[in-house]
């Protein structure tokens, strides 16, 4: 996935995931809060640390095209 994808999946993913502990905080769930909040950043550092997965072609085929 191209860099600049994921950069904005990554704010897509905060601002989403803010809103919802936010929403959740409200509505009397305030242990969810820092739950939805710690997900979300364990999400995005996953996108960026782990590889993409391949379509299981051998590294040498991927490499000739």
């Amino acid at each position: 996935m191209p860099n600049d994808v994921k950069a904005i999946l990554s704010v897509v993913t905060i601002i989403v995931a803010t809103a919802f502990a936010h929403w959740e905080n409200a509505n009397g769930k305030p242990d969810l809060f820092w739950f939805i909040i710690g997900f979300a950043v364990f999400a995005v550092i996953a996108m960026w640390v782990f590889p993409e997965a391949t379509a299981g072609k051998p590294r040498a085929a991927r490499e000739r095209e």
